[in-house]
């Protein structure tokens, strides 16, 4: 069966498809080329956004100087090595300097960079560079726990690691119990 396919993600599906001995024109994928890449540009629509858009007017003047978390921020992404998902929680923290951010917008600046082909490592400095161009903040902290398909599914294979991954900026650097009471309080309740 011939299918017209205008996608060009479409075309890579239906390849990879054939490439594992499948038959595309089967009654089960003869959508899933289509699918495919209506996922594919979902995972990856962070390339097509960007800070600005994401935060819009949530930037706002305050006088606060007090530590405000985000905790357990919920993400998946792709590791741009074997294209397999990686997912887990983002904790991020900042110490206003006179802005204050909308609190809705730190989980979608950690959807916009996890929406990207990545690397866990590059997230967590992408998140807390982010927030610190926009607020100049005292100190920015993001920590990351993830899970990685690609070590569950394939090469080694183990199923209960996790990764944690840490991005400190100015006060979360410089002073221990400022990185100390973050800590604390991202463990709460886990």
């Amino acid at each position: 069966m011939s299918q017209n396919l205008s996608n060009p993600l479409e075309e890579v599906c239906r390849s990879l498809l054939l490439t594992v001995g499948e038959d595309p024109g089967r009654e089960g994928l003869l959508r899933t080329p289509a699918r495919y890449a209506r996922a594919f540009q979902e995972l990856t629509s962070g390339y097509s956004q960007s800070l600005e858009e994401v935060v819009g007017n949530g930037i706002f003047h305050e006088k606060c100087s007090e530590m405000v978390v985000v905790k357990r921020i919920e993400f998946y992404s792709m590791c741009e090595h074997h294209l397999l998902p990686f997912f887990g929680h983002a904790h991020v923290a900042y110490i206003p300097s006179g802005k204050i951010l909308g609190l809705s917008k730190i989980p979608r600046i950690v959807q916009m960079f996890a929406r990207r082909l990545q690397l866990q490592e590059r997230m967590t400095e992408q998140i807390a560079d982010a927030i610190n161009e926009l607020l100049q903040p005292t100190g920015v902290a993001c920590v990351i726990d993830a899970q990685h398909l690609c070590m569950m599914m394939r090469g080694v294979q183990v199923q209960s690691s996790s990764t944690s991954t840490s991005a400190l900026r100015g006060a979360f650097q410089r002073h221990a119990p400022t990185r100390s009471e973050f800590m604390n309080i991202i463990r709460a309740d886990q």
